[in-house]
C-alpha cells in the first residue's frame, strides 16, 4: 500500500467482552483523526496494513463519529499481534468500494419482487451498503424481518436510498464499538 493519503496510527488490540461463537477475534477503535480522513461516517471499506501485513476490511461505525475494525485471528497471527498489543495501522479508503455481501433473507425477498430487484440493481454500491447495514443493525429478529419487508416495499416504489437511517449511529446511538473485556 503506497498511498500518500493513507492514515497511519497506533491502536491497542482489544478483546471483546461478549464475542460471538468465535472468541478469537479482536478489535481496535480508530482514533478520531484517522476516521476523519475517511469518506463517510457509516460503514466504509479500507485497504491497509496491520504491523506491515496487508488486509482489506469494512470498518463499522462506533456511534461516536469514528469507526472500529474487527481483527480476525488469522490477521492477528499474520501481523504477529495478540490481545492487548499496540499495533501499527495504515489505512486508505478502498477504491472502488467493494460490493457488499447480500444477506440471504434480503436476497430471497428481492427474488420475489421484480420491481424491488430492478431498483436494487440500479442503485449505487454505497446505497446497497446502507440498505444492508440498516437491515443488519436490527437488534431483534422481528425488527430485521420487518426491515427486509420494508426495504422491498420501498425499493419496489423506486426508493433508491434507505431513508431516516443514521448510518453513523451518532444521533440515534444505535451503533457502537464492542465493549472491551476488562
Amino acid at each position: 500500500m503506497a498511498n500518500t493519503d493513507a492514515s497511519t496510527f497506533q491502536a491497542r488490540l482489544l478483546r471483546p467482552a461478549n464475542p460471538d461463537a468465535d472468541d478469537s477475534w479482536a478489535f481496535l477503535v480508530l482514533p478520531k483523526a484517522a476516521s476523519d480522513t475517511l469518506p463517510r461516517r457509516g460503514r466504509t471499506s479500507v485497504e491497509g496494513t496491520l504491523n506491515g501485513h496487508p488486509f482489506q476490511a469494512t470498518l463499522e461505525p462506533d456511534g461516536q463519529l469514528s469507526h472500529w475494525l474487527k481483527v480476525p485471528h488469522a490477521l492477528q497471527e499474520a501481523a504477529a499481534a495478540s490481545f492487548g498489543d499496540t499495533v501499527r495501522v495504515q489505512i486508505v479508503p478502498a477504491d472502488p468500494e467493494p460490493e457488499p455481501a447480500m444477506p440471504d433473507d434480503l436476497r430471497q425477498a428481492l427474488a420475489g419482487s421484480a420491481e424491488a430487484s430492478a431498483t436494487w440493481n440500479d442503485t449505487t454500491t454505497l446505497a446497497r451498503v446502507d440498505w444492508i447495514h440498516w437491515i443488519e443493525s436490527a437488534k431483534q429478529a422481528k425488527t430485521r424481518a420487518r426491515r427486509v419487508q420494508n426495504a422491498c416495499e420501498m425499493l419496489a416504489e423506486g426508493e433508491r436510498r434507505v431513508c431516516c437511517f443514521d448510518q453513523s449511529g451518532f444521533y440515534s446511538k444505535s451503533l457502537s464499538a464492542p465493549k472491551a473485556k476488562g
